[in-house]
């Protein structure tokens, strides 16, 4: 938001919310990088790891129909246009046996990546 520096997240034309720019005072203008991501807290209290799926609760490699996903990944410009992430994302998985992530590129997804997992199975213990 050019007028009061806010960080606005729409869906479409739906706006979902805002982050104050006050939490971001150094973002005032313009970001410089983009970071998301998602987590699932294990505390292993049964001494295993959770159970807790993450995404549709399928690997990656499951591709659509199975394994979550987003596509068409864009940002903002400074002109408050859309444009097309340009590069792929880079990715970091703690326990990859547990979930996972798979990012490509294609003319009709744009950028895009699967992700998820099962969490506890045979090669999560």
């Amino acid at each position: 938001d050019p007028k009061d520096g806010n960080w606005w997240f729409a869906l479409g034309s739906t706006v979902i919310g805002y982050w104050p720019s006050s939490l971001f005072p150094k973002l005032k203008d313009t970001a410089h990088s983009i970071h998301f991501g998602g987590e699932i807290v294990n505390e292993k209290i049964t001494g295993s790891h959770t159970s807790t799926q993450m995404g549709s609760g399928h690997f990656a490699e499951e591709r659509e129909g199975k394994a979550a996903y987003i596509r068409n990944l864009e940002v903002v410009n400074t002109d408050h246009l859309l444009h097309p992430l340009t590069e792929q994302p880079q990715f970091f998985v703690l326990e990859p046996n547990c979930y996972n992530i798979k990012g490509e590129s294609s003319e009709k997804w744009g950028q895009y990546f699967f992700y998820g997992g099962p969490g506890r199975n045979e090669k999560c213990p």
